[in-house]
């Protein structure tokens, strides 16, 4: 992404010289006319950019309207008996909308904004001509698959999305149980679509979701089991509400008809084409096999770190991490005394019984318990790293049973910006030996506090930004603030045992190889054998671990990559304000800088770094 870097940094020290100069203490007559044309300007600027956040809210608002699901995330409850339209036709509309919304947006005269507005046009703009852009690689894409999809999203959304305090939204939700059947047989039209340009997942994608979808209609009322995953989420909200006994029976009676009647032909739909989609998959696992699919790989990199390296860059920067990380854990291997080779440590650190659990209840409900304890002994500590600090509560709680053996090993879900509902930090406790204790700190760190809960919910707790920059997002800097919070507790004189400091290490290390591996399978032709083989060889985690991983890549491509590329980026920003600062620097200061301007490409937040550090210097 290219901004036009003279114009922020102009309007953004334009509007420091602003604030922070000192008027005269005997101001003459002179002067008095120059004071009233800054005045004007000021005013003028104020107007004309409450103008342009207000068109920026405008959109953004009009685009939750249109998307009943997006309208729930953020806690509006609108249109809540309805499901987003997956349509041809719907993304055709949405189009046309987004190239109207740009020829508003550019009627703006960028010259009379403020500064933070100035930064939000051109962030706005380049959100709007990307959409355009991407509009074309709209079918490179597997909607279906084992990290994501509707067929999953479905019983997740409305488990954890769709409340019920009311009668109302219980009747809400089972019009969303209803309304799943049209959804579903889109999202099956969607993949027709896929085929017929020639883009099928892998076979080994089919294993997950045939299951995952079989998996929805296990239980009641479905067969004679306990209740089934969507059954017993409304029994248990619509059984805590203040109703009679007989509302009750009676919403029950209507979910189990509209489950028997909607969801089950629904789901079987999706599985009948699946089982026969299966039959024309292959083996090919990279987006080089798509049409056109350097071109769509080299745009997705684009988009996914906010810079303009190549596949070829990123693959080297990744190669060399690794050789870098690996020395740094030979000197803990030293420093708990262990003799042999660093894959013999590899081996001792995967195996060893003392890192685990037990994959029981008791085991279970452990770790959650301890990754509960590390979290609220790090929001003791935050005072030495942040000024500024979430409202929103935190919450850890096990991936669900539906869902956990093809979800990813941990995740994090923001809280609802009303505050009715908390952030949530899910770790996937379905295989305990894909969860070794040492890495427990790092992971609750990068998920919990203070990364994801303290970004995002800070992020839609700020004021004087307009809704997109509140709700919208990048994901280099997303996620590299998330890699970059399970360093900064070291700084503070956390990970004392050396293993939790090895997990630290072996958490970055994995995100490293990540670099390599993505650009290996995406553009060298690595095959999944080769891919997981590289992360199996060089790093401790569990074969479970490098299998879900290079799965990941599969259908992701190039997401895994803004980890590393946005932690080194924020790191580097650091250092170099540091250099620049030095007594004066403060590193609750520099976080502010980067969390409290929302979440930005990694080339406007350098400008953002670059203006802090000569402020300070001012």
């Amino acid at each position: 992404m290219t901004f036009k870097k003279s114009l922020i940094v102009i309007s953004v020290s334009a509007a420091l010289l602003t604030a922070c100069s000192e008027p005269s203490s005997s101001p003459t007559s002179s002067a008095q006319p120059a004071e009233s044309s800054t005045q004007a300007k000021t005013v003028d600027s104020k107007t004309a950019s409450e103008q342009a956040n207000q068109l920026f809210d405008t959109i953004f608002k009009q685009g939750v309207e249109r998307n009943p699901m997006r309208q729930t995330y953020l806690g509006i409850k609108k249109d809540y008996d309805k499901w987003h339209d997956l349509s041809p036709e719907n993304a055709e509309k949405e189009l046309a909308i987004a190239k109207e919304n740009l020829a508003k947006v550019q009627t703006i005269d960028v010259n009379a904004l403020d500064a933070q507005t100035t930064i939000s046009y051109h962030l706005f703009v380049q959100n709007l001509e990307n959409q355009i852009a991407d509009y074309k690689w709209r079918f490179h894409s597997y909607p279906v698959n084992q990290m994501y999809g509707t067929h999953s999203q479905i019983p997740a959304f409305l488990i954890n999305q769709h409340s019920i305090s009311n009668v109302k939204e219980a009747q809400d939700y089972i019009a969303r149980v209803k309304g799943a059947q049209k959804l579903l047989t889109q999202l099956v039209e969607q993949l027709k679509l896929r085929e017929d340009k020639g883009i099928i997942a892998p076979k080994f994608v089919f294993e997950h979701v045939i299951r995952d979808s079989k998996n929805i209609l296990v239980g009641a009322p479905f067969d004679e089991g306990k209740d089934s995953t969507i059954f017993a989420d409304f029994s248990r909200k619509v059984n805590a509400l203040e109703i009679s006994d007989e509302e009750k029976s009676s919403l029950i009676a209507e979910v189990n008809a509209a489950l028997i009647a909607n969801i089950k032909p629904g789901y079987e739909q999706l599985i009948s084409y699946l089982t026969t989609l299966e039959t024309k998959a292959d083996t090919r696992d990279g987006a080089w096999k798509f049409p056109d699919g350097e071109a769509f790989y080299n745009n997705a990199l684009k988009r996914t770190t906010t810079t303009d390296l190549t596949s070829e860059e990123i693959h080297n920067i990744g190669l060399s991490e690794v050789a870098r990380i690996h020395e740094e854990m030979r000197v803990i291997m030293k420093k708990v005394n262990f003799e042999g080779s660093l894959n013999d440590f590899f081996d001792f650190m995967r195996n060893d019984k003392q890192f685990y659990y037990p994959g029981t209840a008791e085991g279970k409900q452990a770790y959650i318990e301890k990754a509960v304890a590390v979290i609220d002994d790090m929001e003791g500590r935050l005072d030495s790293l942040f000024l500024t600090k979430p409202k929103a509560a935190l919450k850890v709680k096990a991936v669900e049973a539906f869902r956990e053996k093809s979800a990813g090993k941990a995740f994090y879900e923001r809280p609802a910006p009303d505050g009715s509902r908390p952030g949530i930090y899910y770790a996937n406790l379905y295989d305990m030996e894909a969860m070794p204790t040492y890495q427990l700190e790092a992971l609750a760190y990068h998920e919990g506090i203070p990364g994801h809960h303290m970004q995002l919910a800070i992020k839609q707790e700020l004021t004087g930004i307009p809704m997109f920059r509140k709700f919208g997002g990048y994901t280099a800097h997303t996620e590299g603030w998330g890699l970059y919070s399970e360093m900064i507790p070291k700084e503070i004189g956390l990970y004392q045992d050396p293993y939790s400091d090895f997990g630290r290490l072996a958490m970055e290390l994995w995100r490293a190889c990540r670099l390599v591996v993505d650009t290996g399978m995406h553009t060298k032709k690595w095959t999944r054998k080769e891919s997981i083989e590289y992360y199996a060889t060089n790093t401790p985690n569990a074969m479970s671990d490098a299998v879900k991983m290079v799965e990941r890549h599969v259908v992701m491509p190039s997401q895994a990559t803004a980890y590393k590329i946005g932690m080194n980026k924020i790191i580097e920003l650091r250092e170099q304000a540091k250099a620049q600062l030095g007594d004066k620097f403060d590193i609750r200061e520099f976080h502010d800088v980067v969390l409290k301007n929302g979440p930005v490409p990694l080339n406007v937040l350098a400008d953002l770094v670059d203006d802090y550090v000569k402020r300070t210097n001012a």
